[in-house]
C-alpha cells in the first residue's frame, strides 16, 4: 500500500514531463517556422502592364529587396478591368506572405468608391506593408490659351464657365476625379471629356482640342520642359527641382486637391497574413528602398519614395477613400 502514493505521484511527474516537452516542441516548431520565413520566393503581383510607373517601381523593389529578405521577389504582370484582375488575385491568394501585391490610389481607393463591383473596403481584404512611393503630378495648358500661372487659369475660366475642358482617361478614373476636385475647390467650371486611356488625353491637349491637362510628371515633363504644355501648378509635397517657379497647389491654398492629384502606390499581401510576416516584409522593404542605387533611380523617373509602417500605409488608404467619397457626394456624381 505504502508504494501507491509513489507510484501516482511518479505518473503525474511523468505526465507532467511529456506535456512540457509537447508544449516545448511546439514552441520550438513556431519558433523555427517564423524564423524560416520566407523559405521560397516570392510572387509581387503588379496590376498593370509591363512598361508603366508602377512597374518599374514594383521591378525595381523586386531587386533590390532580394538581399535585405533573403529570397528572390518574381514580378508577375496581371493587368486588366482597371486593376481589378491583380488586386483580386492578391485578395483571393494564401495569406502566407508568399504572394504580395502592389496596390494603388487608383485600385485601393477610386475603384472602391466608384465601380459598384468592388464598392467595398480594401482593407477588409488586403493587408498594408508599407508606402512605396508617390509619383508629383503637373498641371499646364495649351500654350494657345495664353495662361501662364493658376491665378491668370482662374480667371480665364471663369470668364466662360463650360467653355474650356479638361480631359481624363474615362468616368470614374482618377483622372476624371482631379477634374471634378479642380471645379470644386477653384471656383471654376471645366468641362470634362472622357478618353479611352491617358494617351489621348494627352494628345489633345497637346493638339489643343482640350485646353487644361493634369498628369503625371514623369510622362509630361519632356512637353513641359519643351513648351509644348505651359505648366501652372504641380502636385507634389515641395516644388520640383525642375520646376523651380511652378508652385504646388498646396503652396496656392488648395491642399485636399494636391493630396488628391499625387499617385502613390504601395506593398499589400492578402488579408490574414500573420503580423510577424507583415513587419518582415516591411522592413525588408524599408531598407531595400533606402539603397542608394534605388534613390538615385527613383529620382530620375521623377518618383519620390514614401516608406512607413503598416498602419500609416492603411491611414493613407483611409483617408484617400474619404477624400474621395465626399467629393463624390459634393459633385453629386453619378456611379456606375
Amino acid at each position: 500500500m505504502s508504494r501507491f502514493p509513489f507510484l501516482r505521484a511518479f505518473a503525474l511527474l511523468s505526465a507532467l514531463f511529456c506535456l512540457g516537452l509537447a508544449l516545448a516542441g511546439a514552441v520550438t516548431a513556431q519558433a523555427q517556422e517564423r524564423r524560416a520565413y520566407p523559405s521560397q520566393p516570392v510572387k509581387l503581383v503588379v496590376p498593370f502592364a509591363p512598361g508603366g510607373s508602377t512597374d518599374i517601381v514594383a521591378r525595381l523593389l523586386a531587386d533590390a529587396i532580394r538581399e535585405p529578405l533573403g529570397q528572390p521577389v518574381v514580378v508577375e504582370n496581371k493587368a486588366g478591368a482597371a486593376g481589378l484582375i491583380g488586386a483580386e488575385a492578391v485578395a483571393r491568394a494564401q495569406p502566407d506572405g508568399y504572394t504580395l501585391g502592389v496596390g494603388t490610389i487608383s485600385t485601393l481607393a477610386v475603384n472602391t468608391v466608384m465601380l459598384k463591383s468592388v464598392r467595398r473596403d480594401p482593407l477588409q481584404e488586403l493587408a498594408p506593408v508599407m508606402a512605396l512611393a508617390q509619383i508629383p503630378s503637373v498641371f499646364s495648358t495649351h500654350p494657345s490659351l495664353g495662361v501662364h500661372d493658376l491665378q491668370g487659369l482662374v480667371a480665364t475660366l471663369r470668364a466662360k464657365p463650360d467653355h474650356y475642358t479638361i480631359g481624363s482617361a474615362g468616368v470614374g478614373s482618377i483622372g476624371h476625379l482631379i477634374a471634378e476636385a479642380m471645379n470644386e475647390a477653384l471656383g471654376v467650371r471645366l468641362r470634362h471629356i472622357p478618353y479611352k486611356g491617358q494617351g489621348p488625353v494627352i494628345n489633345s491637349a497637346l493638339a489643343g482640342e482640350t485646353q487644361v491637362l493634369s498628369d503625371q510628371y514623369p510622362s509630361s515633363s519632356s512637353l513641359v520642359q519643351s513648351g509644348r504644355l505651359v505648366p501652372f501648378a504641380v502636385a507634389a509635397p515641395q516644388r520640383l527641382p525642375a520646376l523651380p517657379g511652378v508652385p504646388t497647389l498646396a503652396e496656392a491654398g488648395y491642399p485636399a486637391l494636391n493630396r488628391l492629384a499625387i499617385t502613390w502606390f504601395g506593398l499589400v499581401a492578402p488579408a490574414g497574413t500573420p503580423p510577424a510576416v507583415i513587419d518582415t516584409l516591411n522592413r525588408a522593404a524599408q531598407e531595400a528602398m533606402r539603397q542608394p542605387a534605388v534613390q538615385a533611380r527613383l529620382a530620375q523617373l521623377g518618383v519620390v519614395p514614401m516608406g512607413g509602417s503598416p498602419q500609416a500605409f492603411a491611414l493613407l488608404i483611409s483617408d484617400t477613400r474619404a477624400q474621395i467619397q465626399q467629393l463624390v457626394q459634393q459633385r453629386k456624381l453619378v456611379l456606375d
